[in-house]
């Protein structure tokens, strides 16, 4: 073939500034690139993370509330079987209500965090993304002279799908 023709000084010089050019560009990749893109993944994780802590804290301290709700409940049933069966009533539907209003504020924290996490999963998943494009993108008009941002947009695409399937 004559495309690898090593007799060819041209050749060799072409194939010499190749392997110069691709170890620059591993270079810089490696050191300035990449360790930013996963800087910012792990803040992600990080924040993530502190957000899932936030919802189990508030989770286990409302397990803690209504448990000694329910402690509460239990008393008040005894000594209210002591007395009248109107002030039985009267507790435990007051005990209900104050059980009701702490599970809907739960729930809202609970669904405020869930709604939080998911933003900054998404938010890291974009940012994921233009990074990845533009490098790709960038490699692509080096290395061949032009590049599709269609195309690389949907290689893209395929590849961080394939990612968080797995």
């Amino acid at each position: 073939m004559p495309q690898l023709d090593f007799g060819n000084p041209l050749m060799i010089s072409q194939i010499v500034w190749l392997m110069i050019i691709f170890g620059l560009l591993y270079f810089i990749l490696s050191n300035y690139a990449l360790p930013r893109v996963e800087a910012v993944l792990e803040d992600r994780r990080a924040r993530i993370a502190a957000d899932l802590d936030a919802a189990r804290a508030a989770k286990a301290e409302a397990d803690t509330a209504l448990a000694a709700h329910a402690e509460a409940t239990a008393k008040a049933r005894a000594e209210a079987q002591a007395a009248i069966a109107a002030a039985t009533a009267q507790a435990h539907a007051e005990a209900q209500a104050h059980a009701d209003t702490l599970n809907a504020k739960l729930n809202a924290q609970i669904a405020a965090s869930e709604a939080r996490i998911t933003v900054a999963r998404d938010a890291a998943m974009g940012a994921l993304r233009q990074v990845a494009s533009e490098t790709a993108e960038s490699l692509v008009a080096k290395l061949t002279g032009r590049a599709d941002p269609a195309a690389i947009g949907r290689a893209v695409d395929t590849a961080l799908a394939a990612r968080a399937g797995s």
